[in-house]
């Protein structure tokens, strides 16, 4: 379970948000974080977008969850010796067709919290030479273990922009 090293450029800009060497400790480290950054806004503070065309929080949160259940999802067919090429998403779609507006920000976070619970079940479950094993996921080879660094750092890069953004 060592950091990543097969992935496109682009995902380094979240594997380098994480320290750890190990996904499953960066898993266990972040969620105090996350439960904090949650804890940290309010249910009318969630419906704030820093400009025109930008996302809410809300909508921020709930492209975190979708994101993190594709990832995992990728994690999963890769480990399991998937062949086929796994398609990207267009992120802007998904949450133009979540209507996440209209839940509130409480259970987006126990949402977000049980998936994450679920994300650290399945890496859990792979054996070393599982997490090893590289597929091709949006134009691009990585193994099960990159795209779980993947994952705890979108969630860090997200939480960033938050801070600098919205709160």
């Amino acid at each position: 379970m060592n950091k990543p090293s097969v992935y496109k450029n682009y995902f380094e800009n979240y594997t380098s948000l994480v320290s750890e060497k190990d996904v499953l400790i960066a898993f266990t480290k972040q969620e105090e974080i996350l439960v904090d950054f949650l804890n940290s806004v309010s249910e009318e503070n969630s419906m704030y977008a820093y400009a025109e065309g930008k996302w809410t929080l809300k909508e921020m949160l709930q492209h975190m969850i979708d994101t993190e259940r594709i990832f995992s999802y990728r994690a999963l067919a890769i480990a399991r010796k998937e062949l086929a090429t796994l398609p990207g998403f267009d992120e802007n779609l998904y949450v133009d067709n979540s209507y996440t507006n209209r839940r509130t920000w409480a259970d987006l976070s126990e949402e977000i919290k049980t998936v994450r619970k679920a994300t650290i079940f399945l890496f859990e479950s792979f054996t070393e030479e599982m997490l090893q094993q590289v597929g091709n996921f949006s134009s691009s080879n990585g193994s099960a273990n990159d795209i779980g660094f993947i994952i705890v750092g979108h969630v860090y890069h997200h939480i960033q922009i938050a801070k600098e953004r919205y709160l």
